[in-house]
Order: C-alpha cells, then structure tokens, then sequence
C-alpha cells in the first residue's frame, strides 16, 4: 500500500504528467476543443483557474 506520503508523491506525479499531455493539446487546440480542456484542468488540479489563464484557454 504505501505511506500516504508515497501516495502523494504518485499523485503529484501524475498530474504532471497530464498537465504535460494537456498543455501539447492546448496549443493546437480550437475554440471548442479549448474549453473543454480548462474544464479537464479544473476536474484535475488546485490551482487550475491560473493554469488556464497562462495558457490562455479562456478569455475573462
């Protein structure tokens, strides 16, 4: 099982790996196709309303 430290750690490390796979995407993504990658962003990570400015996914 795991300390929840071990946990964490795998947890951290796999959002990191998303957010690398989501921000390739965003680059060449549509209008539609951005919106639903903040939607994914905000379901994924804290902190996400940042994220999805500085890639710019969403005008406000």
């Amino acid at each position: 099982m795991g300390s929840e430290r071990q946990r964490e750690i795998r947890r951290r490390r796999t959002r990191r790996r998303k957010m690398v796979i989501l921000k390739r995407r965003a680059t060449a993504a549509t209008a539609s196709e951005k919106v639903v990658l903040a939607d994914k962003i905000r379901k994924l990570t804290p902190g996400a309303e940042e994220l999805i400015t500085r890639l710019s996914l969403e005008e406000r």
